[in-house]
């Protein structure tokens, strides 16, 4: 796993993935409606989140958002990009979920402004994000962080609610 470093945000300090932080993240990743746009089911038992989160074969990186009372309030990840091994330099694909007791409080575009801003630093020419078309608040924290809807991939992934249609976003280095 390539190096994480501790991001910090005026209000939430972005760190390394550790053990109890399954615990944390479970009562929204074990809940239907708020694992509805994963590419898999909720999840059934923190050991199984656990594992999904340290899947040795996941080739990104892992941050948890926790609050200034070290309560976990997200998980934010990168990995590498469609054309990541281009010599013109990496591209990153972004990822984000809020925890449920935090959505609407702003977590999500302040941790992830941190993480695209740390992409940026690392030499990142571009950022990409792929979401469900349903999933509204995420299309919009996207637009409103500068991304531009570079295509709509129609029934593009099988998943637990059936054909998906996704849409890829994408903001270059100096947008």
């Amino acid at each position: 796993m390539s190096d994480v470093p501790t991001l910090k945000t005026d209000r939430f300090t972005m760190r390394r993935l550790q053990r109890g932080d399954e615990v944390a993240m479970f009562p929204t990743m074990a809940d239907e409606e708020q694992s509805l746009y994963l590419t898999r089911p909720k999840f059934e038992s923190e050991e199984e989140l656990w594992d999904w989160f340290t899947d040795p074969a996941w080739p990104g990186r892992t941050w948890i958002a926790v609050d200034s009372a070290n309560m976990v309030v997200g998980r934010f990840v990168a990995g590498p990009g469609h054309g990541s091994d281009d010599a013109h330099g990496p591209v990153f694909e972004i990822g984000y979920i809020t925890a449920k007791h935090a959505q609407g409080s702003g977590v999500a575009r302040e941790c992830t402004r941190a993480l695209i801003d740390h992409l940026w630093q690392e030499g990142a020419r571009k950022i990409t994000a792929e979401v469900d078309t349903r999933n509204t608040p995420s299309v919009r924290l996207l637009e409103s962080l500068g991304f531009t809807q570079e295509a709509h991939l129609r029934e593009h992934e099988v998943t637990h609610i059936g054909m998906c249609d996704v849409y890829w976003y994408a903001k270059l280095r100096g947008e």
